[in-house]
């Protein structure tokens, strides 16, 4: 059954965390968060993604850029702008986009549980990303990515909550420059704190990653290299844990550089051995599995996969699989798309234009846009053992950083 506990969060006073909160450090690049904090010395974004602090030639992953970020976590609690809660609590959020809302706890997941593979992992990580987050959380002492977990859902924790939400005021409620609605709550009472970390022990045998292996990976192993050093905070990492029934996948689309010596023609012709191949005036949004959309040259088209080209084990019918297995690797020479620089991923958020923006450019040469995969999918392969390609699922809408951090050391 699963190890949470309650923690004492380095978060911003109510005055604050609308200025303080960021997007997500990973779907930001270094220009594109130092624009968006220009002007905001409170930003998050100066401690998520410090090099924005820095020389422009100073590269994102060296030593300096996470001592900024340590640096930068002490000036905004020097200044009063982040408080540590002073006793152990529990955390309710909630995230209200397009009319709807999904509600989850923070908290922070054993270490232990992640390595007993109690928390369960749908894809492999990509080795320069776990590196950067485990410099980030070894040098400045903080755990400032959520980890972002699903479970199946338990009836006593959703009246728990709903309970919780209306009879208590949220230290926080705004609504970001997205669009996004973020709400969050402190449970500071004791009896509550211990139902909920019972119910979890008794009804939840193991949870699911569905958004940040990278950083619940890097937390495992900053555990690890610590050893005796390490203190009890370290034993956890900073989680939000959401009922499946709650949540949305977006697609999770692909960008590639150059056609590995391919001919737009060519590519064409060779996709038809896999493919129903036909081109089409609007951008493609697939409606189907086994449906997908390639912008090449400037025309979108859609790629229909012939029966009898992938198999139908959990993995191998999974469309990221079948693109993967049939262009990818077979086509265009990309067989390990964690490591292959030539290849890029592509939040559904950012919709079909950014793949039409960055083939366009010139700066890739084609664009492959998908079908979702489904939470039952990803339960699926996390419950078989198995895991995906790289990047395949986009939950929206995200955690924002900096209103809730765990850190493990002072």
């Amino acid at each position: 059954m699963c190890d949470i506990a309650p923690f004492r969060a380095l978060r911003p006073k109510a005055a604050f965390a609308e200025k303080v909160s960021a997007p997500p450090y990973d779907v930001l690049n270094s220009e594109e968060a130092r624009e968006k904090a220009q002007g905001n010395p409170y930003s998050f974004l100066h401690v998520t993604k410090p090099e924005i602090d820095l020389p422009a030639n100073v590269h994102p992953y060296s030593n300096i850029v996470y001592e900024k970020a340590g640096e930068n976590i002490r000036s905004l609690r020097n200044q009063g702008v982040l408080i540590r809660e002073e006793t152990p609590c529990y955390y309710i959020y909630r995230l209200g986009m397009d009319g709807r809302t999904q509600t989850g706890l923070v908290c922070v997941s054993s270490i232990r549980d992640y390595e007993a593979d109690l928390i369960k992992k749908h894809e492999f990580t990509r080795p320069e990303k776990e590196k950067d987050r485990i410099s980030h959380i070894s040098i400045s002492g903080a755990q400032t990515g959520n980890v972002f977990l699903t479970y199946h859902e338990v009836a006593e924790m959703d009246v728990l909550v709903a309970a919780w939400i209306s009879s208590t005021e949220p230290v926080y409620d705004f609504t970001a420059e997205d669009g996004i609605g973020h709400a969050v709550w402190v449970v500071d009472d004791p009896e509550t704190v211990d139902r909920i970390t019972g119910i979890f022990s008794d009804q939840v045998p193991c949870t699911y990653i569905a958004d940040g292996h990278h950083r619940a990976a890097s937390a495992a192993k900053v555990k690890s290299a610590l050893g005796a050093d390490a203190g009890p905070e370290a034993d956890y990492f900073l989680t939000t844990l959401f009922p499946a029934n709650q949540l949305r996948i977006m697609d999770y689309n692909r960008v590639v550089r150059d056609l590995n010596g391919l001919s737009p023609d060519g590519l064409l012709t060779s996709l038809e051995q896999d493919f129903k191949v036909s081109e089409s005036r609007n951008p493609v949004s697939p409606s189907a599995l086994h449906e997908f959309g390639m912008y090449l040259a400037g025309k979108w088209y859609v790629l229909s996969s012939k029966e009898g080209t992938y198999t139908t084990d959990p993995i191998g019918v999974l469309d990221v699989s079948i693109l993967s297995d049939n262009v990818l690797d077979k086509l265009l020479g990309i067989s390990d798309q964690r490591v292959d620089k030539r290849i890029d991923f592509v939040g559904g958020i950012r919709g079909l234009g950014e793949l039409e923006r960055r083939v366009d450019s010139g700066e890739m040469a084609v664009a492959f846009s998908f079908y979702p995969v489904s939470i039952r999918q990803l339960f699926d392969i996390a419950d078989s053992g198995n895991v995906m390609p790289p990047k395949s699922t986009w939950f929206e809408p995200k955690l924002r950083d900096g209103l809730l951090t765990h850190l493990i050391r002072e």
